[in-house]
């Protein structure tokens, strides 16, 4: 009987080793978002633990993966245990969602959608464009060399088809045939479909492979800043609000003890300090008036659709991204 006490109170006391990890010194928080974002999250987490600090005497350490957005969402899936993921787009955590790792409603948890910040597609070209490349026109053409990833696993990806679509569509008076032709000429322009977006940037930067780098507009920002007067931003006619979404990976944190620092880490990320550093990083601040700080920077009257013109990410992944859909039918011709 003496025994048998003593298992159960060491059962006991592992249960609740989790739920009160969060009332130690210390706590630790993983962020499993998708690739263009370590430099901004790498500056945030200190931001953040600072408030942290200030807020609950506790420090703070911020893990932070990073990948192509897709991918990043099977990994969490398959057991990868991140208390937040600040991922590319909505579907990806509506997929995490789905396998009862995310409570319902994850959307309406934080302001805008739960997209803290925000972004567009944009070309980044080598400096003197030597191929005049404007618009989504110049993609198509012979000889035009483009790099951008594969919507299959990565969210940025996703957005730069359905950028490229809009146009078209526009264009040829919402003559579908016609805009799969021209989307296929664009891909068969493709010279490497990397895995994410960051991979891309580095095939075109750093290998210095393609004519074109379709980029999110922070990613051609950064790549500008870090190699000064090698490149050019080129905006196009027709581009998209691209939203990155956040959530709390509820059930990871409540095994982890870490749900209200998990909260607190992505409601933090509409504080004005954290708006104004998204803009440094050349992120969209969400919040109207600290984007208006940035109207030197970004351009901001684009002629931008949004997901909602798509009727939303569910059907557009279905009839976009989904095995045997519109890009698999692109690609495989």
């Amino acid at each position: 009987e003496i025994v048998f006490m003593i298992l159960l109170m060491g059962i006991l006391a592992g249960c609740g080793k989790d739920a009160d990890s969060a009332k130690g010194d210390s706590i630790e928080i993983l962020n499993v978002s998708y690739d263009p974002t370590r430099e901004f999250y790498a500056k945030y987490n200190e931001l953040f633990a600072k408030h942290w600090k200030e807020q609950g005497g506790q420090d703070v350490n911020v893990t932070q993966s990073h990948g192509g957005s897709g991918s990043q969402a099977r990994s969490v899936i398959e057991g990868n245990e991140a208390d937040v993921v600040t991922l590319a787009l909505a579907h990806d955590i509506t997929a995490i969602e789905e396998n009862g790792l995310i409570d319902s409603g994850w959307m309406e948890e934080f302001d805008g959608s739960s997209a803290p910040y925000t972004s567009t597609i944009v070309f980044l070209v080598r400096k003197g464009n030597e191929k005049n490349i404007q618009d989504w026109d110049d993609l198509v053409k012979d000889g035009v060399e483009v790099i951008t990833p594969n919507p299959k696993t990565s969210g940025g990806a996703c957005w730069n088809f359905l950028a490229a679509w809009a146009y078209w569509q526009e264009k040829d008076g919402n003559d579908e045939e016609a805009t799969k032709e021209y989307m296929k000429k664009l891909y068969q322009n493709v010279l490497v479909l990397d895995s994410g977006a960051r991979g891309a940037t580095n095939t075109f930067v750093e290998n210095e492979q393609g004519d074109v780098l379709v980029a999110w507009e922070n990613e051609a920002y950064l790549s500008m800043e870090e190699h000064p007067d090698e490149y050019e931003i080129v905006t196009p006619s027709v581009s998209i609000l691209a939203q990155p979404s956040v959530a709390v990976v509820d059930s990871n944190a409540k095994a982890h003890g870490t749900k209200e620092a998990a909260e607190a880490y992505l409601k933090y990320l509409y504080s004005d300090e954290a708006q104004r550093l998204a803009g440094e990083n050349y992120y969209r601040p969400s919040n109207e008036a600290i984007l208006e700080e940035f109207s030197d920077q970004f351009h901001l009257d684009m002629n931008l659709v949004t997901i909602d013109d798509f009727g939303g990410w569910d059907e557009a992944y279905n009839k976009y991204f989904n095995d045997d859909a519109v890009f698999d039918q692109i690609y495989g011709q």
